[in-house]
């Protein structure tokens, strides 16, 4: 694995007031603008904003809501913020539409690789913007009844070799792969997931590959602590995911994952 490889890390922002890691929660402007500065001195290259919570057995907000959410922060965030990457964490066209006219280009973050909204995928050809497709089944809120695979690894990669050919019918060139930790996932399939990272990393060779293991279930769970424990051990599941491939790190904690970042790019 090429060491000298970019590797990104992307700060994660909840407008929201039920995301399962309480810290990341701002549910209001000054704090989310708090929380984004912080972040980006820590050494974040991408700020993700998300304004839903998609935690396992959660229920949409829908589009409106996400927007009412999503306008304030977004209206500052390019006043204050005017070199830093932004990402928006949303499955909706209609939020993508309005916040392109709001703030210009932005990677668009959606956990449903475009089957929650039709209008999707053709709205981010359409106006040339980076992508981020997640593998999932069903929605966050039974997705944890839909873990009946042949095998994890390879259903994945079916779904992202089947997912390219959308992407290419609309125009998608620019687009990143997320495995989709502890997305209608087991235990057993996520850790199964990050061991053979290697494979889906081959298996879709170009293209980047993010990792989002920060503080989840699959740590917390296993391990029998709770999320505010569980740094040290998302920082070793970081360093296993650089080890197989992982181009962009998706997290919590900026400044440990910089940190983990050069370790693993001095070691050989």
């Amino acid at each position: 694995m090429d060491r000298n490889r970019k590797i990104s890390i992307m700060g994660i922002v909840n407008l929201t007031d039920d995301s399962y890691f309480a810290d990341s929660r701002c549910t209001d402007v000054p704090a989310a603008l708090g929380r984004i500065a912080r972040l980006v001195e820590e050494g974040a290259d991408i700020i993700d904003i998300g304004a839903c919570s998609t935690r396992p057995g959660s229920l949409p907000v829908g589009a409106e809501e996400e927007w009412r959410r999503l306008e304030p922060v977004l209206k500052v965030f390019r006043e204050n913020f005017q070199n830093v990457t932004l990402s928006i964490d949303t499955y909706w066209a209609s939020v993508v539409l309005k916040a392109f006219a709001l703030v210009g280009p932005f990677i668009v973050n959606d956990i449903s690789a475009g089957e929650a909204d039709p209008e999707m995928l053709p709205t981010v050809g359409r106006l040339g913007l980076k992508y981020v497709a997640m593998h999932m089944r069903g929605v966050p809120e039974n997705m944890q009844s839909l873990t009946d695979y042949n095998d994890v690894v390879e259903d994945v990669l079916e779904y992202f070799r089947n997912f390219s050919k959308k992407a290419e019918i609309h125009g998608i060139n620019d687009w990143i792969l997320d495995p989709g930790f502890g997305f209608a996932k087991t235990l057993e399939q996520n850790y199964d997931l990050l061991n053979r990272l290697n494979e889906i990393k081959a298996g879709m060779h170009p293209r980047k590959v993010l990792v989002g293991v920060s503080r989840k279930s699959m740590i917390y769970r296993l391990l029998g602590i709770t999320p505010k424990e569980s740094l040290p051990a998302t920082q070793a599941l970081h360093m296993a995911a650089l080890e197989r491939g992982a181009d962009i790190l998706r997290v919590h904690d900026v400044a440990e994952a910089v940190h983990t970042v050069a370790l693993y790019k001095m070691l050989s």
